[in-house]
C-alpha cells in the first residue's frame, strides 16, 4: 500500500478521431440519438440526493421547466428504447422518467437516468456522458479482455452507457465486507487479485473503490463475489504503473489486507497466472476486433509525452522488453503489453502452474 500521490493532473477529454468513429460504426457503437449531452444541461434547478443513512451522494436531481421536460422525457425514452431494445415507439407509452440526476464529482459529469416500467415497476439505469476517447478504448476493452459485456452508444459529442448492476465498492468495504464469512472472504481476496492484475494488464487506471461494484452471485449453498469495473476514464492516460494497480490506491486497503491475510503468496502468484492466461485466451478469441481497436490507439493521441515516457521505462523495468523503450505513444505501449501476455501465457495451463515450472 502506497501513500504517496499517485495522480495529480486531471485528465483532459481527447476526441474521438475519425478512425475510431469509423470503428464504432463498424461495430454498431454509433447509432443516431434523440438527445445530447448539453441538452440535459438546460435544467432549471436542482435539489441535493441523499443516501438512506442521510449522506451527501455528490448527485443532485435535476429539473426542467414544463416545456424542456416534456421534450426531454420523450427522447430519454427513446434513447431507452435504441439501447435496450429495438429502437421502436411501441415500448415508450409504458415507460416513464422517473428521475434525471447530475454527478457533480469527477471528469465525466455525467447524467442518470432512471426509467420505470410503468406496467410493473420495474426500473433501470442508463447514463449520459460527454464522449471522450479513453473511455470509449476502456469501454471496448472491458467487453472484449473482461468477463462481462458492455453495452454503449456513441453520437458525436454524447455518450449513452448502461448501468453496471452491483455494490460500490467503498460501500460494500465499510458495511458489508465485515458481516462476511471467511470463506467469502477469502474468495473476495482472489477475485480482488484477479481484478488487480486484469486492470494492470489492459492499463485501466484509478480502480479505487468507489470506481467498482462487487457483484454477489447465488450459486447453490453459497454467494460468489465478483468485481466489475465501472468507471473507464483513466485508460491508458497515467504515466505511473501503480495507477493502473487497484492495490496501491488507500481507498482498497481493506481488500489489500484480505489477501495478505487469506491468500499464500503461492496462491496469489497462482491467481495471477491464471488471469493473464484468460486475457490471453480472450485476446485471441476477439480477433480482427481487438486488432483494429489497438492498430487504430497506436495512432492516437490519448495521453501526454511524459506520462508515456515514464510508463514505457516502468514497463520496461518490470518486463526487460526492449520494445516498451521504443513506444512513442500510450496506443503502442497497451499494444506490446497485450502482446506480451498474449506471447507469454496463451498456452498456460494448470500443469504448469501445479508444478512451477511458471
Amino acid at each position: 500500500m502506497s501513500e504517496e500521490k499517485l495522480m495529480s493532473k486531471k485528465k483532459p477529454a481527447y476526441p474521438v478521431n475519425k478512425k475510431l468513429d469509423g470503428y464504432l460504426h463498424r461495430y454498431n457503437r454509433k447509432i443516431e440519438i434523440p438527445i445530447f449531452y448539453e441538452d440535459l444541461l438546460r435544467f432549471a434547478g436542482s435539489v441535493v440526493v441523499y443516501d438512506s443513512e442521510g449522506e451527501d451522494t455528490l448527485w443532485v436531481r435535476v429539473y426542467y421547466s414544463d416545456f424542456e421536460r416534456e421534450e426531454i422525457d420523450l427522447s430519454l425514452k427513446r434513447v431507452y428504447s435504441i439501447l435496450h431494445s429495438d429502437g421502436s415507439d411501441g415500448i415508450l407509452e409504458f415507460l416513464n422518467v422517473d428521475a434525471v440526476d447530475y454527478c457533480t464529482f469527477g471528469n465525466s459529469k455525467p447524467f442518470r437516468i432512471k426509467i420505470r416500467n410503468i406496467l410493473n415497476d420495474n426500473y433501470t439505469y442508463f447514463y449520459v456522458k460527454k464522449t471522450d476517447a479513453s473511455r470509449v478504448y476502456g469501454l471496448e476493452l472491458e467487453h472484449m479482455l473482461s468477463p462481462y459485456n458492455l453495452n454503449f452508444l456513441v453520437y458525436g459529442d454524447t455518450l449513452i452507457e448502461e448501468h453496471i448492476a452491483g455494490i460500490p465498492g467503498d460501500v460494500f468495504i465499510n458495511d458489508m465486507l465485515p458481516k462476511c464469512t471467511e470463506a467469502e472472504k477469502a474468495q473476495l481476496a482472489k477475485e480482488f487479485v484477479k481484478f488487480n492484475e486484469r486492470c494492470m494488464i489492459r492499463l485501466l487506471g484509478d480502480m479505487r473503490s468507489y470506481n467498482y461494484v462487487i457483484v454477489p452471485v447465488h450459486d447453490f449453498d453459497h454467494v460468489v463475489y465478483k468485481i466489475r469495473a465501472i468507471d473507464f476514464d483513466q485508460q491508458c492516460f497515467e504515466g505511473k504503473l501503480k495507477v493502473y494497480r487497484p492495490q496501491f490506491f488507500k481507498e482498497n486497503f481493506k481488500m489489500v489486507e484480505l489477501v495478505r491475510t487469506k491468500l499464500q503468496k503461492n496462491s496469489v502468484d497462482q491467481y495471477k497466472i491464471e488471469e493473464r492466461s484468460i486475457v490471453a485466451k480472450r485476446i485471441l478469441s476477439s480477433g480482427n476486433r481487438i486488432k483494429r481497436l489497438v492498430s487504430i490507439s497506436k495512432t492516437d493521441d490519448i495521453s501526454l509525452e511524459e506520462n508515456i515516457d515514464q510508463l514505457k521505462l516502468q514497463i520496461y523495468e518490470l518486463t526487460k522488453d526492449l520494445n516498451f523503450k521504443k513506444s512513442t505513444t500510450m496506443g503502442e505501449v497497451l499494444s506490446l503489453a497485450l502482446d506480451f501476455v498474449k506471447r507469454n501465457y496463451q498456452d498456460v495451463n494448470m500443469k504448469q502452474i501445479l508444478d512451477n515450472k511458471l
